[in-house]
């Protein structure tokens, strides 16, 4: 996660609490340097795993072209409207809550889809014919940056699924946020508010990038 003085607003507004708890002393995992609060991440590919750095290690896995072990996230937010997926075709995706992300995993050489719920983040089976439909009919699924940005869709119960290309400890902190405040079998009020808190802040921090 960036410094605070350069954070995407989405992630500094809903990680606002969460910082002020933190304990002081954190350090990047890779060279043992302080680090703020408010850090940067890389993935390692290998055990699918999110590691907090400082920016100087962040910046040696920017190269996304590199074969590395360790993909630093990036920090974009995009948002696709009128997206190629409508109610049936997400309903062909048997996830069974109206919210999901999906990335490219590159050890496993395809895309993988997790939901959120009390558990926290769980891998959906994912259809992969029906996905790559889906990417067909909307090319703008594949400027993912592969193991470190994911497509977060909400599906409502009315109107069709919004998405939006997002970091992927974006989504893992959303979801786990989200688990901590779930309760019952569809989460509760609570938890149903920051999920509409979250979203209004992606589409206020987010680039609309139009449909071709």
């Amino acid at each position: 996660m960036p410094a605070a003085s350069s954070i995407p607003a989405v992630l500094a507004r809903i990680r606002a609490d969460r910082g002020a708890r933190q304990t002081a002393g954190e350090r990047c995992e890779m060279c043992a340097e302080p680090i703020a609060a408010e850090h940067q991440h890389v993935v390692d590919v290998d055990i699918r795993q999110l590691m907090c750095v400082c920016r100087g290690c962040y910046l040696l896995f920017t190269d996304t072209a590199a074969q590395l072990r360790y993909r630093a996230v990036p920090d974009r937010y995009l948002t696709f409207p009128d997206f190629a997926m409508d109610r049936r075709a997400w309903e062909v995706l048997q996830i069974p809550v109206g919210l999901a992300f999906f990335f490219r995993n590159s050890s496993l050489g395809r895309t993988v889809a997790f939901y959120p719920g009390p558990a926290g983040a769980t891998e959906s089976e994912l259809d992969l014919r029906s996905w790559n439909d889906i990417r067909a009919a909307d090319p703008r699924v594949d400027c993912l940056a592969v193991d470190t940005e994911a497509l977060l869709v909400r599906a409502p119960d009315t109107g069709a699924p919004r998405a939006y290309l997002v970091p992927i400890d974006a989504c893992y902190e959303f979801v786990g946020r989200l688990r901590m405040l779930w309760h019952g079998f569809d989460g509760g009020q609570d938890a149903h508010d920051y999920v509409d808190r979250f979203f209004g802040l992606l589409d206020e921090r987010a680039r609309v990038v139009p449909r071709t």
